[in-house]
């Protein structure tokens, strides 16, 4: 995305940056990596770390870090309680390096430097900054130094130690969970809603390792936007039994007003001519049943949509990953690897009652008969052992709270615009 001279440039502060192994640099490389993506200029403004993406500048500077032998000297004394000559010329070193740092920056984001005491002197020198009114300050507290007993013997009444504790003007305060922020609030004193909870994130595609090819699925697609993703790796012949997965994807659908998916794998076999009119009519009955945008046969979903799309052995394996259950509908089979690949997987499974498939699974899946039981009541017990299942309702949780573009879109943008 080109960036728009309209969108504010923002600074990222803290006193390391990427790619510098940590749960805050961590938390800066994903917030640069996301609002440059939507065309914002970032700054990562930090002590230590290195140019991590070609759009992200980059300004290091030692004395921001918490490291700096003058840094550690100076913190030294004050942990003993002294303000020196020594800890004044750093904070005037480090002030001069900050303002060039941030200079064209219209938002500071400051992680953490205004609530723990790794370096006071930058903590100081930013409070100079932005009470100067050179630069707006969003608080971002990961840590609080004034709430752990860790920390108490090394901090003091007075200045600076104080400026950790008390709500700075012409600042917005952030912190990451509900626990922190009522910390946040009796420490400073403010409103539980003067504080705004911006939680971490995770990137499904990367932390599943999803293959480049189901990475572009999942984005186009918006697959991990849906509420639970019923996976059948199968090629598409009639004794494999894909109407009636539709009619149970179709049932899930109307039963609990939720975005269920279903991703069928595989293309028509290519040893039935009949397999052409299969296909057709699997896609009339999709069609029939207002299905287009959920049942997915992924082999249609190629970037050339005029060359099927095969997906390999790594293909597959991402989308076991990605799924929340196996629903294997056939009406006959001699074997059944996919049972066999959910299991490693960890996937429930939800399967035709053939004794193949019961030979593998045992007790560990859960049957119906695919010519005897309707589609609604299959569906509704999907459902239920499904929602009833904790790993299931933590994946849909993370999925739809915790994904960094999620976060990056409804809470960080409007942050950085000044909407909340």
């Amino acid at each position: 995305m080109t960036r728009l001279d309209s969108k504010p440039q923002v600074a990222l502060l803290h006193f390391a940056g990427p790619p510098g192994v940590g749960g805050v640099e961590a938390v800066i490389g994903h917030h640069a990596l996301g609002l440059t993506a939507r065309g914002y200029s970032v700054r990562v403004v930090a002590g230590s770390g290195a140019r991590f993406a070609d759009r992200v500048e980059v300004a290091i500077h030692p004395t921001f870090s918490s490291t700096h032998p003058e840094v550690l000297a100076v913190k030294a004394e004050l942990d003993a309680g002294l303000v020196s000559a020594r800890f004044a010329a750093l904070r005037h070193e480090i002030a001069q390096h900050l303002r060039a740092a941030l200079a064209g920056c219209a938002v500071c984001i400051a992680h953490n430097v205004a609530s723990l005491h790794k370096n006071l002197a930058l903590t100081a020198a930013l409070h100079d900054i932005t009470q100067a009114q050179a630069i707006p300050l969003i608080h971002w507290a990961h840590d609080l130094a004034w709430t752990n007993p860790q920390y108490l013997p090394e901090l003091h009444a007075g200045y600076p130690w104080d400026l950790l504790r008390t709500p700075w003007e012409k600042s917005r305060y952030v912190t990451i969970s509900a626990s922190r922020q009522s910390d946040m609030a009796t420490l400073y004193g403010l409103p539980l809603d003067g504080i705004q909870v911006i939680p971490g994130g995770v990137d499904p595609v990367r932390f599943l390792r999803l293959t480049p090819t189901v990475a572009r699925l999942a984005t186009d697609l918006r697959l991990v936007d849906a509420d639970a993703l019923l996976l059948y790796p199968t090629r598409l012949t009639r004794r494999k039994n894909v109407e009636l997965a539709l009619d149970i994807l179709a049932a899930v659908r109307t039963q609990t007003a939720r975005d269920v998916r279903l991703l069928v794998t595989g293309p028509p076999g290519p040893h039935n001519p009949a397999n052409a009119a299969y296909l057709d009519a699997l896609f009339a009955r999709r069609s029939h049943l207002g299905l287009e945008t959920s049942a997915h046969f992924l082999f249609r979903a190629g970037e050339d949509p005029t060359t099927p799309l095969l997906l390999g052995d790594d293909d597959v394996s991402s989308l076991y990953h990605l799924a929340d259950a196996l629903l294997f509908t056939s009406a006959q089979e001699g074997f059944g690897i996919p049972m066999l690949e959910a299991g490693l997987a960890g996937l429930p499974i939800f399967c035709s009652d053939l004794p193949p498939l019961r030979e593998i699974a045992g007790e560990h899946a859960h049957y119906f008969d695919p010519a005897l039981e309707p589609p609604d009541a299959i569906a509704q017990r999907v459902w239920a052992l499904l929602h009833a299942s904790p790993t299931f309702a933590l994946r849909g949780r993370v999925r739809q709270r915790y994904r960094w573009d999620t976060i990056i879109e409804h809470d960080l943008i409007p942050l950085v615009e000044g909407d909340v």
